[in-house]
């Protein structure tokens, strides 16, 4: 699809365009000053230990049938992305499964990852399955934060909420949770089963595949650094809670969006293993929201705008991929009032009335 980005946009998306530019993110522009101002946790716990960046402007993009029909701002401004880089690990959990590194999503991690992680009563039950669905209540200190920073965190009062006191855990399976060490977990033990830096795999297998840029890179932490098989890799985190995660633009984004939309088929090559996207997109037992680290939008409860098979990668401060099957659309927003994207939904599913 080498002219994804070539057509003319479409006058009929301008509300939906013009709506996004209005409800800009509240966030500021420095994102260090906002982390250490507190957003997601006080001191000492909100210490910064990967790599940080100002943010740009609002921007963003739609295709509809797999073609640009708006674009606002400057689209291959790379910018900090948050928790969308959960989203990844979920592709790249789904490539581990597909190629036999995880046979199963039920078996407990341990019996492939043997790093001290997933001992011990809470965590030697803790499965694959647990952890991608944010069921696991893993519990520990990974690359010096612990789990108890994030346990409480209500994602409705994001940086209004009091989190990170401890409250007796829950089997593995049995207690809903976003928490960012225990996703960190995760991508540590895909690490693991890979025996490659994560992005090395998906530049090789998702993003070169579908034409995306060389502008993007995924990081970890200043301690998060492990050895496997002699070589010394870094363990990339699920987000920029403390720094670090995935550093991209939305151009790059919306190919990765029209993969999934796609059902992981690219010009006629099967990326993703048959299946995988359904997977990703299935609620989890415990929330009807969220499958495999995907929002989304059971019952149109979430944004009723939008069909009920809809789905987001969604991080903080306003950067959200939305996936609408039922009307063949794919939007990238960066930097907008979260609270808002039901409306930007709304307007851009009205263009497609008008066309």
């Amino acid at each position: 699809m080498p002219t994804l980005f070539d057509s003319e946009p479409d006058p009929a998306f301008a509300p939906a365009m013009q709506f996004a530019l209005a409800h800009e993110s509240p966030w500021l522009r420095d994102i260090r000053a906002h982390i250490e101002a507190g957003f997601f946790e006080p001191p000492p716990d909100n210490a910064i230990i990967g790599p940080v960046a100002s943010r740009g402007a609002p921007n963003g993009l739609i295709l509809h049938g797999g073609r640009l029909v708006a674009r606002w701002g400057d689209t291959r401004q790379v910018d900090m992305t948050f928790s969308v880089a959960k989203s990844y690990l979920a592709l790249l959990a789904g490539l581990a499964l597909g190629d036999g590194l995880i046979p199963d999503l039920d078996a407990p991690v341990r019996a492939l990852v043997d790093d001290g992680g997933f001992e011990g009563p809470q965590n030697a039950g803790i499965t694959w399955r647990h952890l991608l669905t944010n069921t696991s209540e893993w519990e520990g200190t990974l690359f010096g934060k612990s789990d108890i920073i994030d346990r409480g965190r209500n994602l409705t009062v994001e940086g209004q909420g009091r989190k990170g006191v401890p409250r007796p855990l829950h089997r593995p399976g049995e207690h809903w949770e976003y928490n960012d060490v225990r996703v960190n977990r995760l991508s540590l033990a895909l690490l693991r089963v890979f025996g490659r830096p994560l992005p090395e795999v998906f530049a090789e297998r998702i993003m070169q595949p579908i034409g995306a840029s060389g502008d993007w890179r995924w990081h970890g932490y200043e301690t998060s650094w492990v050895e496997i098989g002699g070589r010394r890799m870094q363990s990339v985190s699920g987000g920029g809670h403390w720094g670090g995660g995935v550093f991209i633009h939305a151009e790059d984004q919306a190919r990765i969006g029209q993969l999934t939309l796609q059902d992981g088929v690219w010009e006629g090559r099967r990326l993703l293993p048959a299946g995988w996207v359904a997977q990703c997109a299935t609620a989890c037992a415990l929330n009807p929201h969220y499958g495999l680290l995907w929002w989304l939008n059971t019952g149109r409860t979430r944004w009723p705008s939008a069909s009920a098979r809809s789905w987001c990668f969604s991080g903080a401060g306003g950067n959200v991929t939305w996936v609408e099957p039922e009307a063949d659309i794919v939007a990238v927003l960066r930097w907008v009032d979260q609270t808002r994207l039901d409306g930007f939904m709304a307007a851009a599913l009205a263009a497609l009335q008008q066309r």
